[in-house]
């Protein structure tokens, strides 16, 4: 009768299998293999108190198994006790040593535990155990990954599309290693193929939206377009019967905001002040999180908001039911196309007035949307490649403070250092094949200079060197700055002289890091909006003669900058006073712009029906 009930189970025929098992329990209340039916049914009816204590009495009158510690485990995690969870999943790997997917999700629990270097090991062990499963190959190159491993990464997720061309995952996750260092051509392709294969990979199609942006061939027509095409793909839903709201134009708003970055991230740090200045008379906040990793700064934002809600793992249906309960007027995305997006919860319209801000300044694709912010410097004429209305904050696009003590502005390095030092610590995923031939005319163009990136673990140096070796520069005029702590990173400032800006997805935090150290910044002013924050930061603080209109005059001011010490010493004396004085560190007064868009917004809603 057991075996009737387990093949109830594998079947999905939960009534049946509960059923068989308590029969059998009336005759012998301590069969194991019964208790743990009972706690499978109960597992698969999301029931994981219950499933845990069944399965914990079948190993108590049975003895363990490795199916048995494996399904314990699984309902552990799901409870929150990781260590139990990790317990069992180890239970079940001593039993059964080849045991794949108790290794596969020893993998997973370790790396949301934050144990990269375990879970390398874990996976390593399923990839062994089963080299032709690409499934294997794809979670060693995730946490690969998550270690800024990315030449190892990208040689697992090679792996996983050799042994299985047709998986899409795969081609995805390629797509992202591959964007991540640079090679934006490449990483394009693999997007492209991802969706080829699985058209209703919403991922995927969301990876090749978000890369576009970074491709300098990539016009803004092209790049709406594939937003459309998302759009109609994965946001063509009914949207949700809109309930009647107060339409009183002054009343007090209800701000919610929708993201996977309420932490220490350039997102959280970022929204700390919008959270921390609010008009607490006029509008209420609340915070709609999928933060994975909460820390100290996720602590700070909640004590900010009035409503918190934790939504990690919620659906997207479940997510936007929750906000038209909660009765949201203005929801604000912050994510985007980037991971953790949330667009599946704005395309059912939860809220009169839907905005997105903060992620990068680039359309949505979805008409649910009722504006993207930007600031009258980004915004330029772009407002023709965007599916939404592109809203102008009257100053900046952000407000700005470091959320650490910084180092104090050191000296010139050039002085010490006999030659100038240009730098970009931005993420590599900006440093494409263009911006590397024009920054390689700029190294030549100032004899003796040398140039300081930023790489994922320093692992993609042998790669970059060639790439700039391609353009005539030798080997050793390239500085490598792998991750490191944020004081490390500022501190890092203080060996460069000159920053350059990339293009066309320009700096935004990076660039206000390297402006706040006291360092220059060259920017090329594009199109789009997210290739004129440059343009934008240096006009809010007075230094629109580092702004330049095409490659040749990028090259010619930043070669003109590197030539002239006393100018570099004068600005080095100077740009933190600069930024100290400019709309970048009035935090009261950005969130009073930003409030007014909100109530703008929501007066242009009300006139609606």
């Amino acid at each position: 009768m057991i075996g009737r009930a387990m093949e109830a189970v594998a079947a999905g025929q939960l009534g049946e299998a509960e059923s068989l098992a308590r029969q059998v329990l009336q005759n012998n209340p301590n069969n194991g293999p019964a208790l743990y039916c009972l706690g499978l049914v109960a597992q698969l009816g999301g029931n994981h108190p219950e499933a845990a204590t069944l399965i914990r009495q079948a190993m108590a009158v049975s003895g363990s198994a490795p199916e048995y510690a494996y399904n314990l485990s699984h309902s552990l995690a799901a409870l929150g006790d990781f260590g139990g969870a990790e317990s069992a999943l180890r239970e079940a790997i001593r039993l059964k040593p080849d045991f794949v997917e108790a290794y596969t999700n020893l993998g997973g629990l370790l790396m949301r535990r934050g144990d990269l270097i375990s879970a390398v090991a874990a996976f390593d062990q399923s990839a062994s155990l089963r080299p032709a499963d690409p499934r294997c190959h794809l979670n060693l190159g995730k946490v690969y990954r998550e270690l800024d491993r990315l030449d190892d990464a990208e040689a697992a997720f090679r792996r996983a599309i050799t042994n299985a061309p047709s998986f899409a995952p795969g081609w995805n996750m390629l797509g992202s290693c591959l964007r991540e260092a640079g090679r934006i051509g490449d990483a394009i392709k693999s997007f492209e193929r991802a969706t080829q294969l699985d058209p209703s990979y919403r991922e995927s199609h969301s990876n090749l939206c978000y890369a576009l942006y970074f491709d300098p061939s990539a016009s803004g027509s092209r790049i709406l377009q594939t937003h459309r095409d998302w759009a109609r793909k994965f946001a063509n839903v009914r949207p949700m019967k809109m309930p009647s709201f107060d339409r009183s134009p002054d009343r007090r708003l209800k701000i919610g905001y929708v993201s996977p970055n309420f932490c220490s991230h350039v997102i959280g740090s970022f929204l700390l002040p919008i959270f921390e200045h609010h008009d607490r008379s006029n509008f209420e906040l609340m915070a709609y999180s999928d933060t994975p990793n909460p820390d100290q700064l996720t602590g700070r934002l909640k004590q900010s908001v009035q409503l918190w809600r934790v939504t990690a793992g919620m659906k997207d249906l479940a997510l936007a039911e929750l906000i038209r309960r909660d009765g949201v007027d203005v929801l604000v995305d912050l994510a985007l196309h980037m991971r953790g997006s949330r667009l599946g919860a704005f395309a059912q319209s939860p809220a009169p007035v839907q905005l997105t801000h903060l992620a990068y300044c680039g359309t949505s694709g979805i008409g649910q949307m009722d504006g993207c912010i930007s600031d009258v410097h980004m915004a330029g004429d772009a407002e023709s490649f965007f599916a939404e209305p592109l809203l102008k904050l009257p100053r900046s696009y952000w407000s700005y403070r470091p959320v650490i003590q910084t180092p104090e502005v050191g000296p010139l390095p050039s002085i010490a250092n006999g030659h100038v030092t240009f730098g970009s610590l931005n993420t590599l995923a900006k440093v494409n094949d263009r911006v590397i031939a024009v920054w390689s005319r700029i190294l030549k163009g100032v004899p003796g200079s040398r140039l300081a990136l930023f790489v994922p673990g320093g692992h993609l140096s042998d790669s970059l060197n060639a790439r700039f070796g391609s353009h005539g520069i030798e080997r050793g005029r390239l500085m490598i700055y792998p991750r490191q702590p944020l004081v490390d990173y500022f501190q890092a400032y203080n060996n460069i002289d000159i920053a350059l800006d990339p293009f066309p997805y320009n700096g935004g935090t990076t660039t206000l890091d390297a402006l706040w150290m006291g360092v220059p910044v060259v920017t090329l002013e594009g199109t789009l909006p997210v290739g004129r924050a440059g343009a934008s930061i240096l006009t809010n603080i007075g230094m629109d003669d580092l702004i330049a209109q095409t490659e040749d005059d990028y090259v010619m001011r930043a070669v003109e900058l590197g030539s002239n010490r006393n100018r570099l010493a004068m600005l080095r004396s100077q740009i933190r006073g600069k930024l100290n004085a400019s709309c970048y560190s009035d935090a009261k007064g950005y969130v009073c712009d930003l409030e007014g868009l909100y109530r703008n917004a929501w007066l242009e809603r009300i006139k609606r029906p």
